[in-house]
């Protein structure tokens, strides 16, 4: 199984270390010296002489010593394919790629085929610019290949789809900065609370310490909902009811510096991108948590409901604009034909996925991989 995160470690050390000579710092050894020149050669006489001394060899300086660089480490086992999930997520794509796998079930490679893929992928949700680029890219590909089989131009498409979504792949970091400050928005609905509590688990899983701020002070079901994944996942949690939203996150921040914990969670309320005043108050939240610890949030996600589509496009860029994403963890794509909206963030607001969602269960969020997607979508 992919490792659902990837913890960062320091640099190592270099190999090639300078080495302190007389003459100064060097990266090479110093050329020996010439060798003497030979003694000369005494005329004979006629006396008795002593047995001959041995020539005095010259001395021999070593070369500098450079240390040996330790043996490379061992690659890592490859890991499985996740045939699991990579069955779940073709089943929860199945609404969104029927439709598109159904333009090559006939004989022909003629204009009628890509005029039924332009709409099959439009009603996905693709969008116009996706759209255009996919169709054009098809047929470049189609056209090198000399494919003459509808069923080759689908898996031309998923070369093609896989190509496109692959700036979106990008695994989540921990480990890095001491503690690893998230904070988590959205719009209310899009399963932000819920996506929360399942990375809580996974980091927890992998021996991560976690500590949740239920910033959403004004809805007492989130509150209540977050302290259930606390639970399960043997975790703690900063909760103030009724309080200010930013002053319980400064609050979690710092508590998590002091208990020396690895991550924080900051669970904002959810915030519609056309409420101005709204989103400004996530813009003071974020303000906040960089007083409590500089250079926070190192992350700041946005959850996406996959069956709104288009909106989850328009809602990536309001607050990319606002807040400055890092990240998108994309939900319900087993509940929606508007998959394709991904291919549309892709070509117009590529900010990174780390997670999809396919349902209710802890293992339905996963890792988002490229080839996973255009793969469960086409085949």
């Amino acid at each position: 199984m992919f490792s659902f995160f990837k913890k960062t470690t320091p640099a190592p050390v270099e190999d090639e270390a300078p080495i302190l000579l007389p003459e100064g710092w060097v990266t090479k050894p110093a050329s020996p010296p010439p060798p003497p020149p030979p003694p000369p050669v005494a005329a004979p006489v006629q006396v008795p002489v002593a047995a001959p001394v041995a020539p005095v060899p010259a001395p021999v300086i070593p070369a500098p010593v450079r240390p040996i660089a330790p043996p490379p480490p061992a690659p890592e086992p490859v890991a499985a394919p996740r045939q699991g999930w990579l069955d779940r997520l073709r089943a929860g794509l199945r609404k969104t790629g029927g439709s598109i796998a159904g333009v090559f079930t006939g004989t022909k490679i003629d204009d009628q085929l890509y005029e039924e893929l332009e709409e099959a992928l439009l009603m996905a949700d693709a969008g116009v610019k996706a759209t255009q680029f996919l169709l054009d890219d098809l047929k470049r590909r189609v056209k090198d290949a000399k494919a003459t089989d509808p069923q080759a131009v689908r898996r031309l498409l998923i070369d093609a789809l896989a190509e496109l979504l692959a700036p979106l792949e990008k695994g989540l970091e921990v480990g890095r900065f001491t503690p690893t400050v998230m904070m988590v928005v959205g719009v209310n609905g899009a399963g932000k609370t819920t996506s929360i509590g399942k990375l809580t688990r996974h980091l927890a899983e992998a021996d991560q310490k976690v500590l949740l701020a239920a910033a959403d002070t004004f809805r007492a079901a989130a509150r209540e909902q977050l302290g259930v994944w606390a639970d399960r996942a043997k975790v703690e949690i900063i909760s103030q009811e009724g309080g200010d939203p930013a002053a319980v996150s400064f609050d979690a921040v710092n508590a998590g510096r002091a208990r020396g914990v690895d991550v924080v969670i900051a669970d904002t309320a959810g915030r519609l991108p056309t409420q101005n005043h709204l989103m400004e108050e996530l813009k003071k939240i974020k303000r906040v948590i960089t007083k409590a610890q500089e250079g926070a949030p190192h992350e700041v996600l946005l959850v996406v409901d996959g069956n709104t589509g288009q909106n989850a496009l328009n809602q990536v860029k309001a607050f990319d604009e606002t807040l400055g994403l890092t990240g998108l963890i994309v939900t319900k794509l087993d509940g929606t034909a508007k998959g394709g909206v991904l291919a549309a963030i892709a070509r117009e607001r590529p900010v990174p996925v780390y997670f999809i969602g396919v349902g209710e269960k802890l293992e339905d969020l996963e890792t988002f991989s490229a080839r996973e997607f255009a793969r469960a979508l086409l085949e």
